[in-house]
């Protein structure tokens, strides 16, 4: 997860997970107060691999030549959703004016005549993502049919595929210094995202060190 000053997961930014930690843990810390509840049902080739301006402005793609691209309020998407938990909806307060820390990207993820949105949405200071959703045209109304609210997390469109990103910490690890990062691909199969098998992306603990693909064993 690195965004506004580093909060974007490592594949989208390549560096600065330090201050994502910090972040991380205070976002994370604010969800469990707020008993902010997690889970799925089950981004990147147009997804945002950048960051926002500092105020935390939407970003959205410009529309597609695609007659599939059917561009979204995510603000009113993610706070008129009942799967939103209330915690993040409660986070999601403009950061200047009414400039909202929300990423969006459109792609197909699901095989539906509309692109797919995946919305993530952040938290104003450091960009770290609180939640992460994935909206699928039904008849002419967007319903969600993936959520990720464990944060930090991170939602991307890769090849065609739902990318989550998600930081860990071990035993001993600084807040500003996690150990690393699981992504965890997810396929639509049979009208829900099945989950595949997660990628251990551990970090160097050497100073301007990145990510260390774990080989599976």
């Amino acid at each position: 997860m690195r965004g506004l000053t580093g909060a974007r997961p490592v594949r989208v930014r390549g560096s600065s997970q330090a201050v994502i930690a910090a972040g991380a843990a205070l976002a994370a810390l604010a969800l469990f107060v707020a008993a902010c509840g997690s889970g799925g049902t089950g981004a990147r080739d147009e997804g945002p691999a950048h960051a926002s301006a500092v105020a935390g402005a939407v970003a959205s793609p410009s529309p597609s030549r695609s007659e599939n691209y059917h561009r979204v309020d995510p603000v009113a998407l993610v706070m008129n959703d009942p799967k939103v938990s209330g915690a993040v909806k409660r986070l999601l307060q403009p950061c200047n004016g009414d400039e909202y820390p929300v990423d969006v990207s459109y792609g197909d993820l699901t095989g539906g005549p509309v692109d797919d949105v995946v919305i993530n949405v952040l938290t104003c200071a450091d960009a770290v993502g609180i939640g992460s959703y994935v909206y699928r045209d039904d008849d002419g109304t967007f319903r969600n049919v993936f959520k990720s609210e464990e944060s930090p997390v991170y939602a991307e469109i890769d090849r065609g595929t739902l990318a989550v990103t998600r930081q860990y910490y071990e035993k001993g690890d600084p807040i500003s210094n996690p150990s690393g990062e699981i992504v965890t691909p997810y396929r639509w199969k049979a009208g829900r995202f099945a989950e595949g098998k997660p990628t251990r992306n551990e970090y160097s603990k050497s100073a301007g060190g990145g990510p260390t693909p774990v080989p599976d064993s």
